[in-house]
């Protein structure tokens, strides 16, 4: 970057900085929105995990309709840009240097909201870090052209915020943004597939998956990029320079144009079939009955042996052993009632193991108050599904490592974990399908 664009570009960050308003919507509001998600989906297990696609959209979406295009109609205003279009350099130079600009204030942004997730509600930073950066980039850079594109179209500041809110609104409410996609009503997510914001929370939320719940973004890059170039490219020849001067009639068919970036990318969704987002399938779920059939029991430690204990079924419900209070605040754990059952099922086997791994006096009894909890709460059949998925994937989902609100405080190895639970998985298959008798 030549040196007087590169001084622009610094000119920008330090005036962003400067202005409290720009600190509020570039930093606080994306905040606020993360609390708010992390409030509402209070239920997931690590909270906002699935949902930091989301969390990222609308932080970076709301710099794009919001503080992106403000900044530019404010300084046509003051005539900033009229005094620019005297330097010896061409438009594109100009905006390519203030968009660089305004993307390091989101990518800041949105680091910021990242760190809070992992030291605040503990969610693992993005185990595909290259993929959720070039997502991220891909994304921003999109959004940012429907900024310009909005600034172009804007007369004056109080314009920037109609329109903004014209794109804004509908992407949070039915784009998939912050509504997700599933729960969307089918003529919504038809519609969700027009708009930008839904590949956005795709490609970005595919970074923090883990490895075997990857889908392919293929089609999500090609959909943000085909809507921001055709926006970028649009928004940057309707740019104004002066404040005063009006669009005219001829200059306003462009605007058809952006539009039909949208229609076609929603013509090709529908397509190739990515129009409807059908539920989404638990990897337990995809585990065969055969499969489920064939698990072995040999090996498997005595009840009464170091590891894995398990006590003998209780007479009275548990409250001759004492666990009747275990029971009570095991009811009211939060991992155990996830929206994902397979996970919830993975989560309180973590409890029997973290007794077990750490000798607790009452391992064997907490072991079998486990086994009657799952029993209790879940059907026969998706309870055999999800104990064969822990079993026989040890390595999936997540792990609990401490318990400090069931009394257990001690904190275990994740692999540790994972290993000795699939141990207490098959002893409790074993009794659900009859095949150990108890």
């Amino acid at each position: 970057m030549p040196t007087g664009l590169l001084q622009l570009f610094w000119l920008t960050l330090r005036l962003n900085f400067r202005s409290r308003l720009a600190l509020v919507y570039g930093y606080l509001v994306p905040v606020f929105f993360l609390v708010a998600f992390a409030t509402v989906f209070r239920a997931d297990y690590p909270v906002l995990l699935p949902r930091m696609g989301q969390v990222l959209t609308v932080s970076i979406l709301g710099g794009a309709c919001f503080g992106f295009p403000t900044s530019l109609v404010a300084d046509r205003e003051r005539g900033v840009w009229r005094r620019y279009r005297l330097l010896p350099v061409g438009t594109g130079s100009l905006v390519a240097a203030i968009i660089a600009a305004r993307l390091v204030i989101v990518a800041s942004s949105a680091a910021l909201q990242v760190a809070i997730t992992r030291f605040i509600y503990h969610t693992h930073f993005p185990p595909h870090h290259l993929q959720a950066a070039i997502a991220f980039l891909v994304v921003a850079v999109s959004f940012l052209g429907l900024g310009l594109l909005i600034a172009s179209l804007s007369d004056d500041v109080p314009a920037v915020q109609a329109l903004g809110q014209s794109l804004f609104l509908p992407m949070i409410m039915i784009g998939g943004v912050a509504v997700p996609l599933v729960v969307l009503p089918t003529w919504a997510q038809a519609v969700a597939g027009f708009m930008p914001g839904r590949y956005a929370v795709e490609a970005l939320q595919n970074g923090f998956n883990e490895a075997k719940d990857q889908v392919a973004t293929g089609f999500d890059f090609f959909a943000l990029a085909v809507i921001g170039i055709a926006a970028g490219a649009i928004g940057a020849k309707l740019f104004r320079w002066e404040n005063g001067r009006r669009i005219g009639r001829p200059a306003r068919r462009w605007i058809a144009a952006a539009l039909l970036s949208w229609l076609l990318i929603g013509g090709a969704a529908a397509y190739t079939g990515h129009l409807i987002t059908p539920p989404p399938v638990r990897a337990y779920e995809l585990i065969a009955d055969a499969t489920i059939n064939a698990v072995t029991y040999n090996g498997l430690p005595g009840d009464n042996e170091l590891a894995t204990t398990l006590s003998p079924p209780f007479k009275d419900g548990g409250k001759a052993a004492g666990m009747d209070v275990f029971t009570e605040k095991l009811r009211g754990w939060r991992p155990a009632h996830l929206e994902d059952a397979g996970q919830s099922v993975r989560n309180i086997i973590c409890v029997a193991t973290i007794a077990d791994v750490g000798e607790d006096h009452r391992e064997g009894q907490i072991a079998r108050t486990v086994y009657d909890y799952l029993q209790d709460n879940f059907n026969r059949d998706q309870l055999r599904h999800a104990l064969a998925w822990v079993a026989l994937y040890p390595g999936d989902g997540n792990v609990i490592t401490s318990a400090p609100e069931l009394g257990l405080r001690h904190t275990f190895d994740p692999d540790l974990i994972r290993d000795r639970s699939a141990l207490y998985a098959r002893k409790y298959l074993g009794r659900v399908l009859g095949k150990i008798r108890d």
